[in-house]
């Protein structure tokens, strides 16, 4: 008798045990008051050990990668996230500290969500108040996200009185389907890395150069990677672009040290058309000289710089601006300033697609200088899925592009803008380019006191012989990035060199593009003149423009 009751007790025991009791519970997202029919639901499946955090795209197998899931470990209040990178790729991280540094205000107030009776915690994070409505009839702890895990099972969250996610179903399952979704090999690392990757995951990564040096050397060689010209000033590599949709923007990143040159100097990356006879690349190839020459009228010749019927000229994805001696010269001391390590420089591209999409092209990156030690640079570029379609030409024409890339090589300064007639270039469209714009870059140059770099100049643009837009590029700025410059000079007067206003440029910044309404253009020939007052050479001293533009629209 006493073996049975014991044999009794010890079934019951780990019955029990085995049949814990498991929650599948479905919420619902809305937005000002608008569910959002779009979101999949959110899922979370709970009991005594262990919740998971999901959605039904994710349950269904539907989700697009990546994707995560969120497990909270229990009575430990572990987060372990998983990262599905891509198929056959899943890391994850843990974290024992974030439930634990919750805090919450307990205001008393009830309410009754799905039959249960739900209390009231407020929370604030990074300036959003965050509401949480728990319930603790269920006798487990759970909910849609981190917070609260460890209060009772979260039915609703709202942000901001404006979003909501609020539980629309409960059930008790016996099992769930996450041996189903969490299965074969799982890396582990730390937090850090564990977002790095997973942010990374989310976009496409070009990478084009590595830590390549841009100097003034006649050691400058080229490798099977990088082509050097024009004494190793030139860095090209050809890039393979993949198929980029509509909905997708693309940015072009570029990162810069000093190793050696103190100066502000000009900078480019940009990329090569081959869709004519003549190509930029001759020119690097054979000498600037091959190219097409233009005239101004003042007794100087200018190669490269225009478009016409056998020669496209290089586009310009990106124009940047060294600093002075940015990391080389961190040695330079002064009270009050910790100087920055790298130059960043970043742009959005997008308009440029069509040239890109599907394509292999020359990509590079140009720095003026003449040191030996001359600048480090790492370059990549990057495509996003986006939900917006801002740019919507499917046509890039590149018309001109007066930035001496060549410098070194040979190519001279563009100082055109002497005569009246300015830069002058004819071209002939095949067919009607509907909702014209001129994506325009211009600065000025001409670095002593009256040069152009500091003279406000007024800059015109002219669209088949009428005056189309005018404006004076100018950045007032340049004092904001003095910490990317420990090798300015300090006058007397307490400014510095980098803190002085420019035409459209400071040392270490970009120069934005501006995009100049044309309107509907009709096919066949059309001309497109800059004029600019440049101003005159004093002794040595001369000023020069560097503008570059290209066509954009829809054919």
């Amino acid at each position: 008798m006493y073996k049975k009751t014991v044999l009794s007790f010890f079934t019951l025991f780990f019955f029990c045990l085995s049949s814990a009791q498991a929650y599948e519970v479905q919420y619902t997202s809305s937005s000002n008051g608008k569910v959002q029919a779009d979101q999949p639901l959110t899922l979370v499946w709970a009991d005594e050990k262990e919740n998971f955090i999901l959605n039904q795209a994710i349950r269904e197998q539907k989700s697009s990668y990546p994707f995560e899931i969120t497990k909270i470990e229990k009575p430990s209040n572990t987060v372990v996230s998983y990262a599905f990178l891509k198929p056959g790729e899943t890391i994850s991280s843990s974290d024992a500290e974030s439930i634990k540094k919750q805090s919450f205000e307990f205001t008393g107030e009830t309410k009754k969500i799905l039959g249960y009776t739900c209390k009231k915690a407020v929370t604030k994070i990074n300036s959003n108040t965050i509401e949480i409505w728990y319930t603790q009839d269920l006798k487990i702890q759970g909910g849609p996200s981190v917070l609260g895990q460890n209060l009772g099972f979260v039915l609703e969250i709202e942000r901001n009185k404006n979003s909501l996610i609020t539980a629309s179903s409960i059930k008790k399952v016996k099992k769930t389907d996450i041996d189903h979704i969490i299965k074969g090999s799982v890396q582990s690392t730390d937090l850090l890395s564990y977002k790095d990757l997973l942010w990374k995951s989310r976009f496409t990564i070009l990478k084009v150069f590595d830590n390549e040096t841009i100097n003034f050397s006649d050691e400058s060689r080229s490798d099977e990677q990088v082509k050097r010209f024009a004494n190793g000033t030139i860095i090209l590599k050809k890039v393979k672009f993949p198929a980029i949709s509509a909905g997708e923007n693309i940015f072009v990143e570029l990162k810069q040290q000093s190793n050696g040159d103190a100066y502000d100097r000009t900078g480019t990356v940009f990329f090569v058309p081959q869709d004519k006879e003549v190509s930029f690349f001759d020119g690097l190839e054979k000498g600037a000289k091959t190219l097409p020459a233009y005239d101004n009228g003042n007794g100087k010749q200018y190669y490269g710089v225009a478009a016409n019927e056998k020669y496209s000229p290089a586009i310009e994805m990106m124009r940047f601006f060294t600093a002075f001696g940015i990391q080389k010269f961190n040695h330079i001391q002064l009270k009050g300033k910790d100087w920055q390590t790298i130059s960043p420089f970043r742009q959005e591209i997008t308009e440029l697609k069509p040239s890109l999409s599907e394509k292999e092209v020359w990509v590079g990156a140009f720095i003026g200088n003449y040191d030996k030690g001359g600048h480090k640079v790492s370059l990549e570029i990057t495509i996003h899925k986006s939900d917006q379609t801002v740019y919507r030409n499917n046509a890039v024409i590149p018309v001109f592009n007066t930035l001496n890339i060549m410098e070194m090589a040979g190519q001279d300064y563009s100082t055109m803008f002497d005569k009246d007639k300015g830069l002058f270039v004819e071209f002939t469209l095949k067919k009607d380019l509907k909702n014209a714009q001129l994506r325009l870059i211009t600065t000025g140059h001409g670095g002593w006191e009256n040069g152009d770099e500091f003279v406000p100049k007024i800059n015109s643009v002219w669209m088949d012989g009428k005056m189309t837009y005018s404006f004076v590029p100018w950045r007032t700025d340049c004092g904001s990035y003095r910490l990317y410059n420990p090798a300015s000079g300090n006058f007397p007067d307490g400014l510095s060199s980098s803190d002085l206003s420019r035409s459209n440029w400071c040392p270490g910044t970009v120069t934005n593009p501006n995009f100049i309404s044309l309107g509907d253009l009709k096919a066949g020939t059309h001309s497109i003149q800059i004029k600019i007052p440049q101003g005159p050479t004093e002794g040595n001293s001369f000023s020069s423009w560097n503008v570059s533009g290209v066509l954009l629209g829809s054919q």
